[in-house]
């Protein structure tokens, strides 16, 4: 990966006098691995400012009960765990903040961020703005989103008490979303393009043996039907074309995600995924600027991967800012 050291400018004094302190560290993202990089820069005396964005606690807050994450062996609800990494953060002296950023420039060090309400300076930057749940791309889809269309069955569940629901996917969210919703719909089936399951063998297990749940193997979605709301969705079996419709009144997409990079297109190497290139030490194409967690991460998607990917980046800032100057 080719670095190209950003340049230190003389108009630095400048733009701190027109945007006010410039900040050692700033981390982007409030997710686990902002978190913990907030946690780590604090106890190195780094006092960063993390700007949490719209949804504080990121993928890991939508999720009901995480129970694989080391320390609680009886599991833990993805809020919960992302308010004890708030408060642990914050008890070290890290400044959390509720703001979206919407321009980086990353150009010049200090680097710039700006949100909807300030401005700041940088002199060392962590991304970890994690990524975002990935449309089916069918029509009806994008219609019906709120009216039917979901992509978290934590936030909606509730809301389809004694109904039939469909989710799309096979993977770890698909099923344990779908056990999830088992507490509410009378019915579930789990639509997937493949024969088998690609989730944990315990999850696995689970769902085969809720009698709530259904599977649809070979299919995929071609339509999200409805007038006001969804009514149906429209299949094809991909091994034999065929067509048939579900009558449902809910459906959950769990196909992937996209990561949030839009803002450093052109600033960062990104993969042909859009996922932010590191090396093995959290650095990306710009030195001073490091990335965490789902957002250069396409293959995990594992809390514990990353908060150990926010403390790598973290560890990594305050090793450059002592050698280029905080």
């Amino acid at each position: 990966m080719e670095l190209t050291f950003p340049q230190d400018t003389a108009s630095a004094s400048k733009q701190e006098e027109a945007t006010g302190k410039v900040e050692d560290l700033m981390i982007i993202g409030g997710g686990p691995a902002g978190f913990t990089a907030a946690v780590y820069a604090a106890r190195a005396a780094l006092k960063p400012l993390e700007l949490l964005g719209p949804a504080p606690g990121g993928q890991a807050a939508t999720t009901e009960k995480m129970e694989n994450f080391p320390g609680f062996p009886e599991g833990i609800g993805g809020q919960a765990l992302a308010s004890l990494m708030q408060e642990q953060a914050e008890n070290f002296g890290a400044r959390l903040v509720i703001e979206e950023v919407t321009e980086v420039d990353l150009s010049r060090r200090p680097f710039r961020v700006v949100t909807y309400d300030n401005e700041y300076l940088a002199r060392a930057l962590i991304i970890a703005t994690g990524a975002r749940p990935r449309l089916l791309g069918v029509p009806g889809e994008s219609k019906f989103i709120g009216r039917g269309v979901s992509f978290c069955a934590t936030c909606d569940g509730f809301f389809y008490r004694d109904k039939v629901v469909a989710v799309i996917g096979g993977g770890d969210s698909a099923v344990d979303e779908a056990q999830f919703l088992t507490k509410f719909a009378r019915d579930v089936s789990i639509v997937h393009r493949r024969d088998s399951l690609r989730a944990n063998k315990q999850g696995q297990a689970r769902a085969f043996a809720n009698p709530k749940i259904h599977f649809i193997w070979n299919t995929i979605v071609e339509e999200v039907l409805g007038e006001n709301n969804v009514k149906a969705i429209k299949l094809r079996r991909v091994d034999t074309d065929e067509v048939s419709e579900l009558p449902i009144d809910g459906v959950f997409v769990y196909v992937g995600l996209d990561p949030n990079t839009r803002l450093f297109a052109g600033q960062l190497a990104l993969d042909d995924s859009g996922y932010i290139v590191t090396d093995k030490r959290q650095h990306t194409s710009v030195p001073g600027v490091f990335a965490a967690g789902d957002v250069q991460d396409p293959n995990f998607r594992q809390v514990v991967i990353a908060s150990g990917t926010g403390a790598a980046a973290a560890i990594e800032a305050d090793r450059f800012l002592s050698e280029h100057g905080g």
